[in-house]
């Protein structure tokens, strides 16, 4: 018989299942290089969840047309269908919103897609509308709260993106983005608003949500076993197969070659030098290591007997179709010592965010309906 036929099978759709992708690394393409130096601000809040929480922000500078039509984007005439050349298309306040403004936007949105699939102009366009909107609403609530960014932070911002870029000067920087018809004041400008935004945003939302110890205790009474599903255990494997036909007799054999190995292990004897030795199963040549594992992840009637077992404890010899096994628990995550403080701020994360995200819709929503938005298309 193979060696690996007697592997443990694994239930479908496991982790064990999934290939590595190795990602090429090459030299940073022209659009992404204006994507990360035009990117929001890193924030420093907890997100741990898979959903991250909607920061709006400032409207990125758009890529000139000359750039545009090099990338490959198809350039829209900015006067609109009577030949003017421009016009209002959005007032937020004191604050107004041209037409070239949202063409640009719309066409910078296709450069950033990069031939992805995106909703026709018109959609697109009221869409990119509204995150304008609500982009100049966050930069004016930032002035009225007299938020200020000084050159040291905003060289500072520079500075990640050219790291994240791999670029040693800021010359090489101002080089970089020169090439897609921007410039360093644009860039600057762009930075200094998403600093005067990110500090308005802490200062009216984040500083305003908390989670207490109450209310992480009550989410893991809540949600314990969800939370005991995604706990990994580590186990080891010995499988003892009949040899020859499978009669009565050769099971009988297998029976009692897997009891004296299980005396063996009993009586002190290391257990992955003895799977390296009698195991019939894949994993033999690893001391029968069968690796990090999640529940579900192994066929029930072999992962169930592990899972009843203490740390460090062997399991009696037990049959299935495969033959006579016997597993050992090396380690098992728990929701108590450490794993439990790791999951509680975890669960602190989620619930931050989920208030998070509420209070920042909550925010915007209330300086909207003080605001005079008059929408022009």
């Amino acid at each position: 018989m193979a060696r690996d036929a007697g592997r443990p099978p694994r239930a479908p759709g496991s982790a064990h299942e999934a290939r590595r992708v190795r990602v090429p690394r090459g030299r940073v393409p022209p659009l992404l290089l204006v994507g990360l130096a035009l990117g929001g601000c890193a924030s420093w809040l907890p997100f741990a969840g898979t959903k991250r929480p909607r920061v709006e922000k400032v409207v990125t500078p758009p890529t000139p047309p000359a750039a545009a039509a090099a990338a490959g984007a198809v350039v829209a005439p900015l006067a609109d269908g009577d030949g003017v050349v421009d016009r209002i298309v959005a007032v937020v306040n004191d604050d107004v919103i041209t037409l070239t403004e949202l063409r640009e936007q719309v066409l910078y949105y296709k450069v950033e897609a990069h031939g992805e699939e995106v909703p026709d102009d018109d959609r697109l366009a009221r869409q990119l509308l509204d995150r304008l909107i609500e982009s100049r609403l966050q930069l004016q609530e930032a002035g009225r709260e007299k938020v200020t960014v000084d050159e040291a932070e905003v060289t500072e911002e520079i500075a990640s993106r050219m790291k994240k870029l791999e670029l040693s000067t800021v010359q090489e920087f101002e080089d970089a983005v020169k090439k897609q018809g921007l410039t360093l004041d644009q860039i600057k400008k762009r930075l200094r608003e998403q600093l005067m935004v990110a500090k308005v945003i802490r200062r009216k939302v984040s500083f305003r949500v908390s989670v207490t110890e109450q209310e992480v205790d009550h989410y893991l009474q809540e949600n314990r076993e969800k939370l005991e599903t995604g706990l990994t255990y580590h186990a080891r494997h010995i499988l003892v197969v009949p040899e020859g036909e499978r009669t009565d007799a050769g099971w009988a054999t297998a029976r009692e070659t897997a009891a004296a190995v299980f005396a063996r292990l009993k009586a002190g004897a290391d257990f992955a030098e003895v799977a390296k030795e009698v195991s019939r199963d894949g994993t033999a040549k690893d001391g029968g290591d069968l690796g990090t594992l999640k529940k579900g992840e192994l066929a029930d009637e072999i992962e169930s007997q592990i899972l009843r077992l203490a740390p460090g404890q062997v399991s009696e010899p037990f049959r299935t179709g495969l033959g006579y096994h016997i597993v050992k628990l090396e380690s098992r995550e728990t929701l108590e010592g450490e794993g439990l403080t790791r999951l509680r701020q975890q669960v602190r994360d989620v619930l931050f965010r989920e208030k998070y995200q509420a209070r920042l819709e909550a925010w915007l929503g209330e300086i909207k309906k003080r605001a005079i938005i008059e929408v022009r298309i």
